[in-house]
């Protein structure tokens, strides 16, 4: 469950997860098995050097894996959402409607 700040009673939001780009991914991540880089990159129209660093950040905090391989001699990356990613998630967007909960 999202932590909850005692000063002001707002839930906080996962930083890792709050990134636009990387709020992106996991949503994309969500809806299939797995998705190939080439895949990501055109869904979200990110630059190779800023989804490479983005997911970079979602895999050393364990909520994608990623998959190197070579089909036809040419190389590929897929990455799948891992459990701790969609528990993540589950909680950032249970937090963020608890924020937004009072406006809405």
């Amino acid at each position: 469950m999202a932590e909850i700040s005692r000063e002001a009673g707002l839930p906080e939001l996962n930083p890792v997860v709050h990134g636009k780009l990387r709020l992106a991914l996991l949503s994309l991540l969500t809806g299939v098995e797995e998705a190939e880089f080439t895949w990501l990159r055109q869904k979200t129209g990110a630059t190779d050097g800023n989804l490479g660093a983005q997911l970079m950040k979602l895999e050393e905090a364990g909520y994608v894996a990623v998959e190197k391989k070579f089909v036809q001699r040419k190389p590929q990356t897929a990455y799948r959402m891992t459990e701790s990613g969609r528990a993540a998630l589950t909680e950032y967007v249970a937090a963020l409607r608890q924020l937004l909960g009072a406006a809405m």
